[in-house]
């Protein structure tokens, strides 16, 4: 005989008893919506995309096989570049060029990333890398090269003010002078910032039933920022806004729009604040497709600061759930394939964007502030059209 573990039993009576209009268990709500309205199933961008915010690494891990299938899902998709945000520095950087360069460096470009700890172990930050003598003019060095081998921008992973240590046990601050000179290189190459910080206003919250994203802080924990170990999402957030403000010739793009797309109108104020800043939508369209008219108005607004991004790589269908945002009306819709959805209990709503915007989004703005997006953009026009 199956033992049924305390789990599963609970989870079976209480599908049993919901069967009968009694209690039913959160994680067992499944509600099949009964809405009948216009549905607009769109295969592919109105018109070509660029991507700034793709894991080529971090998502296939060097599968060529993978690769293949996501060029070909590109090329169905409209989607001319892409951006990889894995390029790291030194021997990763190598292995990531040949990787995506060998067959395809007209359709993707890679932005670096700093190497904070280099070899030392987790439990010994007096040894990283980030503390030795020189480091940032070592690093700043480093992406002057790497520009010099085709490297257009710098990646800045979470951990920056969320997990990376001094040598005390405190947490590297974002805006320690100490990397101003990291800051300072990638305005002088033209290398745009993508620099990612905080997380979700849910994420620095209490796990309890307030939590509007307790469903997935339950299943994921380890994504809670909740606690006097960590920084304020506030005191994050004006960090990064004061590296911003000290560094006007540095492009910086605010990843998942700036991270505070629960916001937007204190978005806006800092799209108003600092000229050097940009923004992207990579795993947010659940956010921004939940307030639709707020976010129209808002994307309009800033159109000319706008990226289009999406975090994938991901199934197809997920891509086909951003056009299905950004370019029709439709009502209530799902904005990811996976059941339950990641990101939130909830559906969105299109911004039916007016097509000159689109095109900024989609691939403008692009071109003009990541150096070798036009050109790839270029080429892929020119053999889409011979096409």
């Amino acid at each position: 005989m199956i033992a049924l573990s305390w789990y599963c039993i609970q989870s079976l009576a209480a599908q049993e008893s919901a069967n009968d209009g009694g209690e039913l268990l959160l994680r067992d709500f499944r509600p099949k919506q009964q809405l009948v309205v216009k549905e607009h199933l769109l295969t592919k961008a109105s018109q070509p995309v660029v991507d700034v915010h793709i894991h080529m690494h971090y998502r296939l891990r060097g599968s060529r096989e993978a690769l293949e299938d996501f060029v070909g899902l590109m090329d169905r998709n409209n989607i001319a570049v892409c951006v990889s945000l894995d390029g790291k520095l030194g021997r990763q950087l190598d292995e990531h060029r040949e990787y995506l360069w060998t067959r395809y460096r007209d359709r993707f470009a890679i932005f670096a990333n700093v190497d904070w700890q280099g070899n030392a172990p987790d439990d010994a930050p007096h040894l990283w890398a980030c503390h030795q003598p020189g480091f940032a003019r070592r690093t700043a060095d480093e992406l002057e090269r790497a520009a010099e081998r085709g490297v257009c921008g710098l990646k800045v992973f979470k951990r920056f003010g969320l997990g990376y240590k001094n040598p005390d046990g405190t947490l590297v601050e974002i805006d320690d002078p100490r990397w101003d000179p990291i800051w300072a290189k990638c305005g002088e190459l033209g290398l745009p910032v993508i620099i990612h910080t905080a997380d979700p206003a849910a994420f620095f919250e209490p796990i309890d039933r307030y939590n509007e994203r307790w469903e997935e802080l339950s299943r994921h924990p380890d994504w809670s920022f909740y606690g006097d170990q960590f920084p304020s999402r506030k005191a994050l957030l004006d960090a990064r806004n004061r590296v911003i403000e000290r560094h006007p010739k540095t492009q910086f793009i605010g990843a998942h729009v700036a991270n505070n797309s629960e916001d937007l109108r204190t978005v806006s104020r800092w799209l108003d604040r600092y000229p050097n800043l940009w923004i992207e939508p990579a795993s947010r369209i659940a956010e921004l497709g939940r307030q639709p008219y707020t976010a129209r108005d808002f994307l309009i607004r800033y159109q000319d600061r706008l990226l289009f991004g999406t975090d994938g790589p991901w199934p197809e269908l997920r891509f086909q759930l951003y056009w299905r945002f950004f370019e029709t009306r439709d009502e209530s819709f799902p904005y990811s394939e996976k059941v339950p959805p990641p990101q939130g209990m909830w559906s969105i709503y299109g911004v039916d964007l007016p097509d000159d915007v689109l095109k900024k989004l989609y691939h403008e703005n692009a071109a003009k502030l990541i150096p070798g997006v036009k050109e790839r953009l270029e080429k892929y026009r020119s053999k889409t059209n011979d096409e």
